[in-house]
């Protein structure tokens, strides 16, 4: 899978970071990459905001974030070999989408959510990021639950047939490829099952690719939900920069997907 030769990590060292990013590293130990762990410090100015605070005062309470930052860094070290460590100081999504563009073909980190509606919560910077990003993400809640990334026997990708389809397959059959896992494909129409069937076809030929085809009915989040916890899917890709507001772009779906998907997803 040669065009994953570098992963991003977002890290704030809550109880979530490091299973996330164990995870990460075995995704990079498979594929050869190299791993880039980011952590973002929000700026100091809205919280001081109006207080009577010297440039002195602010330089000291930089410093010592910045040494707390190095403390925790220190704990990770051992855990992640030759990976590199990035400190950026900004709202957190915007370092997260900016450091990705200049050197990440895929961003690697949970959703965040809270509580026992955790499957049901996307967190702020999971959204802004998977919003803004070029590259895939590859997210979910099950991620910072897992030492290392299970073997991908089942993947499954769902496609809307829209211009971001045949970008979406190639990388599922690439990650299929790599994994020696078996690819379903799957569509959610409104019409005709066999015209939809006949257009998958074409679309696996484009790609050059082989895959189950299933054509399924009915609203796409919970189609495609359903399908994936009854293949056991281990992952699922799916496309992200299809137009929203459209019946069964997946755009307009992908948030519901990322929450409530049994198995981790790949947005393409």
């Amino acid at each position: 899978m040669p065009f994953v030769s570098s992963i991003l990590v977002p890290v704030d060292f809550s109880e979530r970071s490091a299973p996330a990013a164990r995870y990460a590293y075995a995704l990079a130990t498979r594929f050869g990459a190299s791993l880039t762990l980011l952590h973002a410090l929000p700026s100091l100015e809205p919280e001081f905001s109006g207080a009577e605070i010297t440039g002195s005062m602010l330089a000291e309470i930089q410093q010592q974030r910045r040494n707390r930052v190095a403390r925790e860094m220190q704990s990770f070290a051992d855990q992640f070999g030759t990976a590199q460590w990035l400190v950026e100081e900004g709202d957190p999504a915007q370092s997260i989408v900016a450091i990705a563009h200049q050197r990440a073909d895929l961003i690697v980190m949970p959703t965040h959510g809270y509580g026992p509606f955790r499957r049901y919560i996307l967190g702020s910077t999971a959204a802004k990021v998977l919003h803004d990003a070029d590259c895939p993400v590859w997210t979910g809640v099950h991620i910072e639950n897992a030492a290392d990334p299970p073997p991908l026997a089942r993947i499954l990708c769902a496609v809307d047939l829209g211009p971001q389809s045949s970008k979406t397959l190639f990388w599922a059959a690439s990650l299929a490829l790599e994994f020696d896992a078996s690819l379903t494909l799957l569509h959610v129409t409104l019409g005709a099952a066999d015209a939809a069937r006949h257009e998958l076809e074409a679309l696996l030929r484009y790609v050059h690719a082989e895959a189950e085809i299933v054509v399924e009915t009915g609203d796409p989040g919970v189609a495609i939900c359903t399908a994936a916890g009854r293949i056991g899917a281990d992952a699922l890709v799916i496309g992200r920069g299809s137009a929203a507001g459209v019946y069964g772009r997946l755009r307009a779906n992908a948030y519901t997907l990322i929450r409530q998907s049994p198995c981790p997803v790949v947005s393409v």
